[in-house]
């Protein structure tokens, strides 16, 4: 590990994470952006086929975490980055040859499930990895600084990455769009090449036996760590409620109501598409602003009792939100009122997510040892993410079948009891 020092950007190993990984999701975003829009597009706005595949990446997602957790442990974490960058950037760019090669809306679809499915596949053995590395590369008492860094790498992937999505998907081709994609997944993965750090590789064979093995111990280890196990499980309701606002609520509302109405407020600026941006990049400058912050501030020592509070306020925004689109959209009252007040509880539920996940993930990354953290890391996403594809899929059928009102006051509802259920964990309340 590097010598610390005042600011992580002195670190070249930081650096290069932090730009590698800047471009790569900036390409992700503009792929996840344009792929659900032109899905909805060719399927003549079918909710449900959306919801399938964004549940079907998730899942293949879900099953190959375990699997990038061992090898996180066992390979060098940036030879495992760069190698599933060049990876996904090659199956972006093959799967836009072939979309060019065979232009029928049903080749489309089957082509973008493949690439959804396959990439995810590949994310699942990124994530472990590149959700480790920082305390491989950063001093302990950095690690705050280093995580708020990223969250305001985050936040400007949502200013910029949404801002571009929305400008590139009205005005460029989807095909000269999908090939940028893969050539940001690739410039990513040059950039990663050149990380070094101490990598000590186990003596021991790596075989399905040890690879088992190692995810048993996982386990084991993570069920000592009670207090985590506690906080965790209150995230991975909050996930399964918070998914289906933002990946199948947002882009059927713009899609229906927005698109579908007969004019709505700054339409001489925005296009509906565009209005998607706009909720993305106030998250987006919230977090930012927030993750700044904190950047400048001691570690938070004690997060449970914090984390439950926070959670207890954005469950409250998303009942609001829920109210306000019954009132004011479903009754026909005002869809320009709505647009505001949704960009307002944009703008709380940003400030709000970064103060929980900066904290949590520095805790994390202080408690658990470094040689399980892979591991560990991967244990706890298959928890935080592992009900997003049913997430998924159920709320596509809701969408469809119920409309709008219905998956917004379930939401609400989850958040609610997610809240409560951590306020009251006497675990969550040591750490």
């Amino acid at each position: 590990m590097e010598n610390g020092s005042k600011n992580v950007f002195t670190n070249r190993n930081f650096c290069l994470v932090f730009l590698g990984a800047l471009v790569s999701e900036i390409g992700a975003i503009l792929f996840n952006f344009a792929a659900g829009f032109y899905i909805l597009e060719i399927s003549g706005n079918n909710a449900f086929l959306q919801g399938l595949i964004l549940a079907l990446s998730g899942a293949v997602m879900l099953i190959m975490t375990p699997i990038g957790g061992v090898l996180g442990d066992r390979i060098n974490k940036a030879t495992i980055m760069f190698i599933c960058d060049y990876i996904k950037g090659g199956l972006i760019i093959l799967t836009n040859v072939l979309m060019l090669l065979f232009r029928s809306p049903g080749a489309h679809i089957a082509l973008l499930f493949f690439v959804s499915v396959t990439g995810s596949a590949v994310s699942g053995i990124f994530s472990p990895a590149a959700g480790s590395l920082l305390p491989h590369i950063v001093e302990e008492d950095q690690l705050q600084q280093g995580n708020s860094y990223f969250s305001i790498k985050n936040s400007l992937q949502g200013i910029i990455g949404i801002v571009l999505a929305g400008v590139l998907y009205a005005a460029m081709s989807i095909y000269a769009l999908f090939f940028l994609v893969g050539a940001c997944y690739v410039a990513s993965g040059v950039s990663e090449m050149f990380i070094r750090y101490e990598h000590k590789r186990p003596q021991e064979r790596l075989t399905v036996r040890v690879a088992l093995g190692d995810i048993k111990g996982g386990v084991k280890y993570l069920g000592t760590q009670r207090a985590i196990v506690a906080l965790m499980a209150s995230i991975l309701f909050i996930n399964f409620f918070l998914s289906p606002v933002t990946g199948n609520f947002i882009p059927f509302f713009i899609k229906t109501d927005v698109a579908g109405a007969p004019s709505y407020i700054f339409s001489r600026l925005l296009t509906p598409e565009l209005w998607a941006s706009v909720f993305s990049v106030l998250t987006g400058i919230s977090s930012l602003v927030g993750a700044v912050i904190l950047s400048s501030r001691p570690q938070i020592e004690k997060v449970g009792r914090r984390t439950a509070l926070l959670l207890c306020w954005t469950a409250v925004v998303m009942i609001a939100l829920a109210v306000s689109y019954w009132q004011l959209v479903a009754r026909g009252v005002s869809l320009n009122a709505f647009l505001l007040l949704f960009c307002l509880g944009c703008v709380i539920l940003g400030a709000l997510i970064v103060n929980i996940n900066i904290p949590l993930n520095t805790t994390v990354m202080r408690v658990i040892d470094k040689d399980m953290l892979s591991k560990v890391s991967s244990l706890i996403s298959i928890a935080s993410q592992g009900l997003i594809p049913i997430a998924s899929v159920l709320a596509g059928a809701v969408l469809q079948y119920m409309g709008s009102t219905v998956l917004l006051a379930v939401c609400a509802l989850g958040f609610t009891t997610a809240a409560v259920m951590l306020l009251l964990s006497k675990s969550a309340r040591e750490i």
